[in-house]
């Protein structure tokens, strides 16, 4: 009996040792699940608003910019409006045909600005005298300055001026600019010129 006993024993024995050895299994610990911390809600948050105020940003920046820019075009364009008119107000004479009273179209913007700048400035008082050249009769030469001034003179209130401002005189043939005898000298000498006084 006790030797059966032993027989099964060391029979169980053999058979344990030869089983294989049961293989090991790797379990892969479940991930951790993510969790939002408050900055990392704040954080987006603030790129998803820095993302849309970004645009809205930059199109204040062009608005401004083509504001500003819009007004520094129009400062020079009424720069240069003030130059080119302080420019015609430097000229003071207006030229005329033979026997013509009516001045070249080419004065007529030098006119215009004056007759503007009296109707603004209505202290200032103004002279026109008219002028002929040499040829003709003395009494020709005086009535012919008087129309050109007279001419003048409308043209001056027509563009701003008051008929009261200004005031207007004939020299005819006398004070000449250019004293030669050719038409050079002549077309200077007819002429109508402008001056002003400040009212009393």
């Amino acid at each position: 009996m006790n030797k059966l006993i032993l027989g099964m024993i060391t029979v169980s024995l053999l058979a344990a040792c030869s089983s294989p050895a049961p293989k090991e299994t790797i379990s892969t610990a479940p991930a951790a699940p993510q969790t939002s911390t408050a900055a990392d809600t704040s954080a987006s948050t603030s790129a998803a608003t820095s993302s849309q105020t970004a645009p809205a940003a930059s199109a204040d920046t062009a608005a401004a910019q083509a504001a500003a820019d819009a007004a520094a075009a129009k400062a020079k364009a009424d720069a240069d409006a003030k130059a080119a008119e302080l420019a015609l107000l430097d000229k003071r004479t207006v030229y005329f045909d033979t026997d013509i009273d009516v001045f070249h179209d080419a004065d007529k913007e030098v006119v215009m600005a004056h007759g503007k700048n009296l109707g603004k400035v209505t202290l200032l008082k103004a002279r026109v005298a008219g002028y002929a050249d040499e040829r003709g009769s003395s009494e020709y030469n005086l009535a012919l300055g008087q129309r050109r001034a007279k001419n003048t003179k409308k043209a001056l209130v027509a563009a701003g001026a008051k008929d009261g401002q200004i005031a207007t005189v004939s020299y005819g043939e006398e004070k000449p600019v250019a004293t030669g005898h050719d038409e050079s000298a002549w077309s200077q000498n007819r002429r109508a010129e402008i001056s002003y006084d400040i009212a009393k």
